[in-house]
C-alpha cells in the first residue's frame, strides 16, 4: 500500500483514460492519492474528485504562480472548499522564483495569507518551492503553520532540511530522486528519518526513470519509494508501509 502524496489527475492530459489510469494504479498498490489543487478551479476538481472517488484525498490552495489578481471572493471560496470532507491539506502554496509568473512580493503575501488560513481551518501545508529556499525559510519561521506542513517535491540542501525538520515539516520525494543527477536530492534522502518522509509523483509531471519524457501518472510512484529503499538500505515494503505511516500522520488520518 502507496501513498501518493501529491498529484494533479485533474489534468486535461488524463482526460481519455482516466479510468484506466486509475486501474493501473489499484493493480499496482498505489492505495491512496492527493490530488492537488492550485487555483480555484483545480481546487474545485480536487475536492469532486476525493467526494467521487473512495481512494482520493484532496488540498486546496493558490500556486504561487497564480497569487495574482486574489480578491476577498477567492478567499471565501477557498475557504469554503476547506471545510469539506476528504480535504487533507492546504496547497501547494509557496514561492517560484524560477519562472517569476507572478510579483515576489505579492507571493510572499499570498503565501502568509494562505499558511494563516490554513491554521485558522486547522490544516496542514503543502508547500512549492523554487530558487527561493531563503525566503521560504524566512516566512515559515516568522508564520508557522500550526498543523503541520510538507516541502512537495523537495529540492533544498541537507543544511536547510535540518531546519525543516527541526520545524516539524516532512519531506517527500518525486521522480527528480531517480534522475543520475541528483546527488542533493539523494544526499536529504538518505540523511532524513524515516518518519519524516512522504513520497510523490507530482504527475503528469516529474516522470521517474525510467520512464522519464512521458507523462507520469500516479502508478509511478513505486519507482521513487523502490528509489527511496535503495539509498535507505529497506526493504520496498518498509519503505511504503513507513510513508504511508507518515502521510496517515500529516494528514490526521491515524
Amino acid at each position: 500500500m502507496i501513498w501518493d502524496t501529491h498529484a494533479h489527475i485533474d489534468d486535461p492530459r488524463y482526460a481519455d483514460d482516466f479510468q484506466e489510469v486509475v486501474t493501473r494504479m489499484k493493480s499496482a498498490g498505489i492505495s491512496r492519492v492527493t490530488n492537488v489543487g492550485y487555483d480555484l478551479p483545480s481546487s474545485g476538481r480536487s475536492v469532486k474528485l476525493a467526494l467521487d472517488y473512495n481512494f482520493i484525498y484532496a488540498a486546496i490552495g493558490l500556486h504561487p504562480h497564480n497569487a495574482e489578481g486574489v480578491t476577498a471572493e477567492t478567499w471565501e471560496k477557498l475557504l469554503e472548499l476547506a471545510k469539506q470532507a476528504k480535504v487533507v491539506a492546504w496547497g501547494e502554496i509557496g514561492l517560484d522564483y524560477y519562472r517569476d509568473l507572478s510579483p515576489r512580493p505579492v507571493q510572499k503575501e499570498v503565501f502568509i495569507q494562505q499558511i494563516k488560513l490554513a491554521n485558522e481551518v486547522g490544516l496542514p501545508i503543502v508547500i512549492h518551492d523554487r530558487d527561493a529556499h531563503h525566503d521560504i525559510l524566512e516566512i515559515v519561521k516568522a508564520y508557522p503553520p500550526l498543523f503541520g506542513g510538507i516541502f512537495h517535491c523537495y529540492s533544498g540542501s541537507w543544511e536547510m532540511a535540518e531546519i525543516l525538520l527541526k520545524l516539524g515539516f516532512y519531506l517527500s520525494f518525486a521522480g527528480p530522486v531517480t534522475y543520475k543527477n541528483a546527488r542533493h536530492t539523494v544526499e536529504v534522502a538518505k540523511k532524513a528519518p524515516i518518519d519524516r518522509i512522504l513520497v510523490e509523483t507530482d504527475s503528469p509531471y516529474l516522470t521517474p526513470e525510467p520512464r522519464r519524457g512521458k507523462r507520469n501518472e500516479p502508478t509511478y510512484v513505486r519507482e521513487v519509494v523502490m528509489k527511496l529503499a535503495e539509498i535507505k538500505n529497506l526493504s520496498f515494503e518498509d519503505t511504503a508501509f513507513h510513508t504511508m505511516h507518515n502521510a496517515e500522520s500529516v494528514f490526521k488520518l491515524v
